[in-house]
C-alpha cells in the first residue's frame, strides 16, 4: 500500500512538472508573438505550483517571467519594472545556488537594459514634474546596480524637487551610510570642426584627440557632494519642523565645511525661528567674519540689534550695509527708523514733566534732542532718494517724519512727490 502511494505521488509530481513546462511554453510563445498580456496570464498560471518544481524549471520560469514584465515595462506599465527585477534576481540566486548558469549571462544583459530603461523613464518623469515616480525609479535602478551610487543621489534630488521630503530624507541617510562622495573627473575636449567643448568618457576622448578631430583635452575635477547632502538633510529636517535633528545636521555639515556662509545663515535662521535671537546674532557675526563684504549679513545683524533696542549697534550694521551697497533702500529705511524710534522714546518722558522751571528746561532739552533725532532720520531718507527717487516707502516715511516735526514746507513737498 505504501509503495502504491509513493508511486502515485511521484506520478502526481511529474504531472505538475509537465503542466508548468506547458504554461511556460505558452507564455514564451505569446511573448514571441507580441502578446505580453497573454504571456503574463500564462506565466502567472504556473505561479502557485512553481515552488514544487526543480531548480532548473524554476530558473526557466523566472527568466521567462522577467522577460514578460520587461516587455510590459517597455510598453508603459511602470509597476512591471519591479516585477521584472524581482524575477531576474530570482534567476541569478537559483543558478548561483545550483552552480548551473544557463540563464545568468542573458539575465544580466536584461538587467542592464532594464536599468537603462528605468533611468530613461525617470528622466522623462522628471521632465513631466512627476518627481515621486522619478525618484522611485532611480532608487530602483540603484538597488539593481548598487555600484551606481549616483542613481541614489539623483533619486534624493528628484524627491526634493517634488517636495517629498520624507522620501528624500531616507535616500540622503542611505547616501551617508554608504559613504557616498560624488566627486569625480569629467573628461572634455574641443571639437576642432565646431569649436565646442564636449564631454565624453576618457578612452573615447583620448582616441578622438589622437585622431586630430578633437584638441585641448581637459580633466575637470567635480567636487564632493558630501557637504551638499548633509546640508540638504538639515534643510529637510527644518522643513519638517524637526528642529533638534536639524541643528545636529547643521553641526555635522559645518564640521565638514566651516566656511560655508549659507550653512551658517541657515543655522542662524533656525535659531531665529526657535526664538534664540542671541544665538542668531552670534552666528550672523560669524557669517560676517567669513564674508565681510556681504551687505545682507550686516543688514540682518542690524535688524536684530534694532529689535533688542540696541540702536548704536544697529546703526553700525545698517551704515556698513549702505557702504557696501549704496542703493540698499531697506537699510536706509531701518537706519532712519532707529533715530525716529529713539526720538519717540523721549516723548513719554517729555509728557511726564510738570510746569516747574526745571521741568520746562528739561522739556526744552528733550524736545531739541528729539527734533535732532528726527532731523537725522529725515536726512538719511533724503540721501536714499538720491539713489531711488520714486520709492514710495521712503517718501511715505519721510512725509511722516516732517509731519511729526511740524515742518510744513517739507511735508507738502514730499506729499507732492507722492502724488497726494
Amino acid at each position: 500500500m505504501k509503495t502504491n502511494i509513493l508511486i502515485l505521488a511521484a506520478l502526481s509530481f511529474t504531472m505538475v512538472g509537465f503542466a508548468q513546462k506547458s504554461e511556460i511554453k505558452d507564455a514564451e510563445k505569446a511573448l514571441k508573438d507580441g502578446d505580453a498580456a497573454a504571456a503574463k496570464t500564462a506565466i502567472e498560471s504556473a505561479a502557485g505550483s512553481i515552488g514544487a518544481a526543480d531548480e532548473k524549471l524554476q530558473a526557466q520560469y523566472y527568466f521567462t517571467r522577467g522577460k514578460i514584465y520587461t516587455d510590459l515595462a517597455k510598453k508603459g506599465n511602470d509597476s512591471a519594472f519591479q516585477e521584472a527585477v524581482d524575477s531576474f534576481k530570482k534567476v541569478l540566486a537559483l543558478e548561483e545556488a545550483s552552480g548551473k548558469a544557463k540563464y545568468s549571462d542573458e539575465t544580466n544583459q536584461y538587467i542592464a537594459s532594464l536599468t537603462a530603461d528605468l533611468v530613461n523613464s525617470a528622466v522623462t518623469d522628471n521632465g513631466n514634474k512627476k518627481f515621486k515616480e522619478a525618484a522611485e525609479k532611480l532608487y530602483m535602478s540603484y538597488k539593481i546596480s548598487p555600484r551606481d551610487t549616483s542613481y541614489l543621489y539623483y533619486a534624493a534630488s528628484s524627491a526634493v524637487n517634488g517636495g517629498h521630503y520624507e522620501q528624500a530624507l531616507k535616500y540622503y541617510k542611505e547616501l551617508q551610510d554608504i559613504g557616498y562622495d560624488g566627486s569625480g573627473i569629467v573628461y572634455k575636449a574641443t571639437n576642432v570642426a565646431s569649436g565646442e567643448v564636449e564631454e565624453m568618457d576618457k578612452v573615447q576622448r583620448d582616441l578622438m584627440v589622437k585622431s586630430g578631430a578633437y584638441s585641448d583635452p581637459i580633466d575637470e575635477k567635480t567636487p564632493s557632494k558630501k557637504a551638499e547632502i548633509v546640508k540638504n538633510t538639515a534643510l529637510i529636517y527644518t522643513q519638517l519642523g524637526k528642529d533638534d535633528e536639524a541643528l545636529d545636521a547643521y553641526k555635522a555639515a559645518r564640521a565638514n565645511d566651516p566656511n560655508d556662509v549659507n550653512l551658517i545663515l541657515n543655522e542662524a535662521n533656525l535659531y531665529f525661528k526657535m526664538g534664540d535671537k542671541e544665538k542668531f546674532k552670534s552666528l550672523m557675526a560669524e557669517a560676517i567674519s567669513v564674508a565681510p563684504d556681504n551687505p545682507d549679513l550686516h543688514y540682518n545683524v542690524g535688524v536684530i540689534s534694532m529689535e533688542q533696542g540696541d540702536f548704536e549697534e544697529a546703526r553700525k550694521s545698517y551704515k556698513k550695509a549702505i557702504e557696501l551697497n549704496p542703493g540698499y533702500t531697506n537699510a536706509y529705511l531701518n537706519l532712519s527708523t532707529t533715530y525716529v524710534n529713539e526720538g519717540n522714546g523721549l516723548i513719554d518722558e517729555m509728557n511726564s514733566l510738570g510746569n516747574s522751571r526745571a521741568d520746562i528746561a528739561k522739556y526744552d532739552e528733550l524736545k531739541t534732542k528729539k527734533d535732532d533725532l528726527f532731523t537725522e532720520g529725515a536726512g538719511i531718507l533724503e540721501a536714499a532718494l538720491k539713489t531711488n527717487p520714486d520709492n514710495q516707502a521712503v517718501l511715505t516715511q519721510l512725509k511722516n517724519i516732517y509731519g511729526a516735526m511740524g515742518d510744513n514746507e517739507n511735508f507738502m513737498r514730499v506729499k507732492k512727490l507722492l502724488g497726494e
